[in-house]
């Protein structure tokens, strides 16, 4: 049953264009937790993004975000309040945009800030580069910022909006080891400010999946092979399943790392 805790819940929700793209997908996610969704690549974690942010219609099911029900609600107002760190927003960003200006840009759902900064916009927006710890990088145009320093004034922009729900669809991808690992604590100081959004982070890694990520849920050919708290959901088992390898998952110190087990055939 939905309650106002409840952030998304999808129950028996099916897409089919000439194939089927996800099959009968039930899932909740709650207020106070952090999810990962982990899979191989073709497993539906994008289908199942596009499908939440309304851009990939269900065939059948049911999708409920922020208390608003897919075909009942206006899915384009819904949009402004969840935040969305992606390759595609990333792709679309000016190169001579400053990153003040990105990230006001959030506050209007919009590509591209043009006219007067209102004096509002322009604190609110320093505010928000203070906490994402990109306050230096404010004049900085875009095409001068790094890989990590666009990540963080992507969730900047995001913020902007004051969203309830972040969704980041594989943030790290173009990170070097140095500057995922210092994203990924960047992540965990981002999530202890009061009043911080659900996070959902899409990945392939399970190196990505920090302490921070209470739960996670695995897709295998567009059904949910399993789903629930970290600890019981993140094992050997489920991954060689998932991945289709027999791979061997070990953590220190709630840090996770996966090796392909020498009796692997997977010709890589």
């Amino acid at each position: 049953m939905k309650s106002d805790r409840t952030v998304i819940e999808v129950s028996a929700l099916h897409v089919e264009r000439e194939a089927v793209i996800l099959d009968r997908i039930d899932w909740r996610v709650q207020r106070g937790e952090h999810w990962a969704i982990l899979g191989a690549n073709g497993s539906g974690k994008t289908s199942l993004l596009r499908t939440l942010t309304g851009y990939l219609p269900p065939t059948s099911g049911q999708i409920s975000v922020l208390g608003e029900t897919y075909g009942r609600s206006d899915w384009r107002d819904l949009r402004t309040r969840i935040g969305m760190v992606s390759s595609s927003v990333h792709q679309m960003m000016e190169e001579n945009e400053t990153a003040l200006k990105a990230v006001i840009s959030g506050r209007y759902a919009q590509i591209g800030y043009w006219g007067e900064i209102k004096p509002r916009d322009r604190r609110d927006a320093l505010a928000i580069l203070r906490r994402v710890e990109a306050l230096s990088l404010r004049d900085r145009p875009w095409r001068y910022l790094s890989q990590g320093e666009r990540q963080r004034v992507l969730i900047g922009r995001a913020l902007m909006a004051s969203p309830k729900l972040m969704i980041l669809d594989e943030p790290c991808a173009g990170l070097d080891p140095v500057a995922r690992e210092h994203f990924l604590q960047f992540l965990i100081r981002l999530t202890r400010h009061r009043g911080a959004p659900t996070l959902v982070l899409v990945t392939h890694h399970v190196e990505e999946i920090v302490p921070l990520f209470s739960h996670v849920i695995m897709l295998k050919s567009g059904k949910v092979l399993t789903a629930g708290p970290r600890a019981r959901v993140l094992n050997s088992a489920n991954l060689s399943l998932a991945f289709d390898a027999p791979v061997r998952l070990t953590s220190t110190r709630g840090r996770y790392s996966l090796a392909v087990r020498p009796d692997s055939d997977v010709v890589i």
